[in-house]
């Protein structure tokens, strides 16, 4: 049979503190981790363009691995530590009262945890030292002079727990330095709450018609954008009208701010003057994510996430296999994907690194063709892919997206030559804006592009 050296008390006190802990570093946990990613997903873009990718998964790595695990280890240790040193403390002056005239008037100074190191630690050791050679000399000495009150067990008992009043300290101060020094990994997570936030993904009060936009006209008004404050403006009074099934060709040098007109009809960066209106309506008095799911965009470098070609496609799952097949039909990726092993369900690798560029785009494409929304924004979706891609997106663009409004930032100058309007932009500003037509009529800047590329 096995007896413990312990009482049963001992254990079940043990046993409290670790669970109260564990549950408490997991709740805390959780909380701090769903507080960060949160704050991070809600940051606007300029705080990726200031913010290190490496910084980011520091975060979500080493410091939520720290109050994960050394926080609640270092406290566990601490809190065992302490109680332990309690117990001693009692024990020692239930056999020798008089100890505590030199137990309480002991004290160790608080000092900032970054001189816990070098020189300091050991002058804190030295002094704890002495503390606990001071606490077994006077409990040695007390129970000398009252031998003739205490039992020789009591004695014993006394001298023994004091013994261990040094090596006590010594670990007390230990854990408490480890989990002084952890505590920062709290205070780094924190840090992201305070930064600047996207505004709210919805809004209460606000509620859209299921159709909207209806039409898909869209209206900048004495439009000003920058990227940060300090900075260069990026757009400045940029005014005018698109109709309604207008499609637009946006061109113009780099750094001209094509890609920033995209980036003010999605909010991805606000407004500093000036308003952008679809179908009549103000986009800065409607939630992110009611507008944004109703305007497609398909970008320059495109997105697959790790997962099927189903999920990829649809990853709300809100078309039939039906939808998807006509849709990657009208991509000309309906052959591809059937004479894949697993059609639908064929897996992606992250960033989608197992399809060729071209293949990925076509992929975005019919994203877009299952979307159908009444806006479409290409932002140079072609520029990145050889001619023959870029002739299959254009023609799909030509017959599926008739009836829609497309605003195609071009890099091919040919793809947009049948446009309705072509807008020149240079330095922020519209510099020239009519059909391709008038323009080359013109002879301005946009016929001085075409001639570059060999049109005219």
């Amino acid at each position: 049979m096995f007896f413990s050296p312990f009482p049963a008390y001992y254990w079940l006190a043990m046993f409290g503190t670790t669970l109260a802990i564990a549950l408490g570093g997991i709740v805390a946990s959780r909380h701090l981790h769903a507080d960060l990613l949160h704050s991070v997903l809600h940051s606007p873009m300029s705080f990726f363009e200031v913010t290190p990718s490496g910084n980011l998964l520091n975060r979500f790595s080493k410091e939520i691995d720290a109050i994960d695990c050394m926080i609640p280890e270092g406290l566990k240790m601490m809190l065992g530590y302490l109680f332990k040193l309690l117990e001693v403390c009692i024990i020692v002056l239930l056999a020798t009262p008089f100890t505590g005239l030199v137990l309480f008037p002991s004290d160790t100074k608080r000092f900032p945890s970054s001189s816990l190191y070098c020189c300091c630690i050991r002058w804190l050791a030295v002094n704890l030292e002495f503390l606990g050679n001071l606490l077994v000399l006077a409990a040695a000495i007390l129970s000398v002079r009252g031998r003739d009150e205490l039992s020789p067990g009591m004695v014993g008992l006394a001298v023994t727990h004091s013994l261990q009043v040094t090596g006590i300290l010594s670990w007390i101060v230990r854990s408490w330095t480890d989990v002084e020094n952890n505590i920062v990994s709290v205070e780094r997570v924190k840090e992201y709450e305070n930064t600047a936030k996207e505004a709210a993904w919805t809004l209460q009060g606000c509620s859209l018609p299921a159709a909207w936009p209806s039409a898909g006209t869209i209206q900048f008004e004495d439009y000003g954008l920058q990227y940060r404050k300090g900075l260069d403006w990026a757009l400045r009074d940029i005014s005018l009208n698109i109709q309604d099934r207008e499609k637009v060709g946006i061109v113009g040098r780099t750094g001209a701010g094509k890609s920033s007109l995209a980036l003010g009809i999605f909010r991805i960066l606000e407004a500093v003057s000036g308003r952008i209106l679809i179908d009549g309506m103000d986009i800065a008095q409607i939630g992110l994510h009611d507008l944004r799911s109703r305007i497609t965009i398909i970008p320059q470098d495109p997105v697959l996430f790790s997962g099927s070609v189903r999920m990829n496609l649809d990853p709300f799952e809100t078309c039939s296999d039906e939808d998807l097949w006509k849709a990657l039909e009208l991509a000309h990726l309906s052959s591809f994907v059937s004479a894949l092993p697993h059609k639908l369900n064929h897996q992606c690798s992250e960033g989608g690194e197992n399809l060729s560029l071209g293949q990925r785009q076509l992929l975005c494409l019919a994203r877009a063709l299952l979307r159908k929304t009444r806006i479409l924004v290409l932002d140079e979706a072609t520029a990145a892919v050889d001619l023959r891609t870029d002739q299959l997106i254009q023609s799909t663009i030509r017959t599926q997206f008739s009836d829609c409004t497309v605003l195609t930032i071009a890099h091919r100058l040919n793809t947009i030559m049948d446009y309705t309007r072509v807008i020149v932009m240079d330095q922020g500003s519209i510099v020239e804006m009519d059909s391709p037509r008038q323009l080359l009529h013109l002879q301005g800047h946009f016929y001085q592009m075409c001639l570059e590329a060999g049109l005219v």
